[in-house]
């Protein structure tokens, strides 16, 4: 970079988790073999730019599509399709050159023109992008030739190169558009190979990744298995060499003293919270949400659903990251006032309501069913109805159908969501929308570092949802499995350089 651009880089390394510390590793890579990874939920789909869910990332991001940059294992923004980037003097026009030589799997070279067609349907409101806010400040994307074009802002963003490095920025090829769900072309080191319903997604090596000697690995099979239990007895059992995803802290426990496995105990992204429905009575009352949030003890709920691994936290930002403030004391445990914020808001004696917990995430529902017992001590009776993953996806998150649920959220710096008064909470707040604006469009770090304790205090104070804790990163493999990720700062399973020995 160069100019006012090298300060833009700065500002963006800074807004960085800069979380993890290493990986997990040993002696020169075996090339070759078969990674057998279990996790809890398949995914709806392959396309990571038309649905927010993290079983997709999981999968596919960094293994098998990659985006303009991403985020390394330091949790840093470093170049990944792009050779090349820099920044004009007022922060508002970026520069990129493609790495030469990469293809898609599919034989054809990646170009300018698939980079322009990707973000000019990220940002269509007709496409359904689960975040399109992270492009709307683009204003033209202009070709130069096959290798380098710009991008135009119509003001300056300095969340603009981080967004482009999340999985719902990833490049896709602009003449397999309509495969991209079922069978998705990417330009990664694994390439997909095949989809069994039900039980498995296989990808094998990519040959004419651009990378030499990237990947070590043959094939990789990521297995649907949603039982914690049965996740353990597959490992157990040499069925899988991995548990990706979803491992409880129970099982983490037990797997430490086996001297055949290993266990990765890091730091995540994923902000647990009990989301509830603003658009529907009695939620859309601050009161209601307040006392919900004082008739909570979240220790209790941290202790019975992850073993005491969780982090506290009082509003929607993890605390890996540079703004974050602690907040978790502002609503300490009091079910007495619960009881008085009910009744001045009509509910003296409580009411009924339904709590929708997704069937994969058996940490989500224990704390689910521990939360539904705390309010039943206040006069709220919660009726649980386990759903599928797809029907969760379908009927809570696209539709809004709901009145609470409990869910973790996995992506970084995620905050924006609180100003889509459309994204499933339904929360509507100008003057959030307005702090997240300036916060984006500001280039000083300590004018940033302060609208957005602004932004948690606000989300905090208006009761949004009950903010719960931050999930830990818990992964268990045998031995045999190397350079594994320590922490996770981006829900992505990125097995690029993963190798295993005998």
């Amino acid at each position: 970079m160069r100019g006012r651009g090298w300060v833009v880089g700065i500002l963006i390394a800074g807004l960085v988790l800069a979380v993890c510390r290493g990986v997990l590793t040993a002696a020169a890579p075996t090339p070759g073999g078969t990674l057998t990874i279990a996790v809890p939920d398949e995914p709806p789909g392959l396309d990571p730019t038309t649905s927010p869910a993290a079983a997709i990332a999981r999968i596919v991001y960094n293994n098998l599509l990659e985006g303009l940059v991403k985020l390394n294992m330091q949790g840093e923004v470093v170049r990944g399709l792009v050779e090349q980037y820099s920044v004009s003097l007022d922060g508002t026009v970026y520069s990129f050159t493609l790495r030469p030589g990469v293809k898609f799997h599919h034989g054809r070279p990646l170009t300018a023109d698939d980079v322009k067609f990707t973000l000019e349907r990220d940002r269509d409101p007709t496409t359904g992008h689960p975040h399109r806010a992270y492009y709307e400040d683009i204003q033209d994307i202009t070709v130069a030739d096959a290798r380098t074009f710009h991008i135009t802002l119509r003001k300056p963003n300095a969340m603009f190169v981080f967004n482009l490095a999340r999985a719902n920025s990833a490049i896709i090829a602009k003449d397999t558009v309509e495969r991209m769900k079922s069978h998705p072309i990417g330009s990664g080191p694994f390439q997909f190979a095949d989809w069994i319903r039900g039980d498995r997604i296989i990808l094998t090596k990519f040959p004419d990744y651009y990378v030499p000697g990237v990947p070590s690995l043959d094939k990789v099979v990521f297995r649907f298995i949603q039982d914690p239990n049965a996740q353990v007895a597959a490992l157990r059992a040499g069925d899988v060499d991995v548990i990706g995803a979803g491992m409880d802290p129970e099982n983490a426990i037990a797997l430490k003293s086996d001297p055949e496995f290993k266990v990765v105990e890091g730091l995540s992204t994923t902000d647990v919270i009990v989301a509830m429905n603003h658009s529907k009575a009695p939620f859309s009352d601050l009161r209601v949400r307040q006392a919900i949030t004082y008739a909570i003890n979240r220790d209790e709920v941290i202790k019975g659903a992850v073993f005491g691994m969780g982090q506290p936290i009082g509003s929607h930002m993890d605390p890996l990251n540079p703004y974050y403030i602690d907040l978790s004391h502002l609503y300490t445990y009091d079910p007495q006032k619960a009881k008085q914020l009910l009744a001045e808001a009509g509910y003296p004696h409580g009411f009924e309501f339904t709590l929708k917990l997704a069937e994969p995430y058996l940490a989500y529902r224990r704390a689910g069913e521990i939360i539904a017992s705390q309010l039943t001590k206040v006069g709220l009776k919660a009726k649980i109805e386990i759903v599928e993953w797809g029907q969760w996806l379908a009927r809570v998150y696209r539709q809004a159908d709901y009145e609470m649920t409990v869910m973790g959220h996995a992506e970084p710096f995620d905050i924006g969501i609180y100003a889509n008064p459309d994204y499933y909470f339904r929360y509507d707040n100008p003057k959030l929308r307005e702090l997240l604006r300036e916060a984006d469009a500001s280039l000083d770090d300590a004018r940033r570092k302060s609208l957005y304790a602004q932004v948690q205090r606000l989300i905090a104070d208006d009761a949004v949802n009950v903010f719960l804790y931050n999930a830990p990163y818990l992964v268990g493999m045998r031995k045999t499995v190397h350079h594994w990720w320590t922490n996770l700062p981006i829900p992505a399973i990125d097995v690029t350089r993963v190798y295993k020995t005998k």
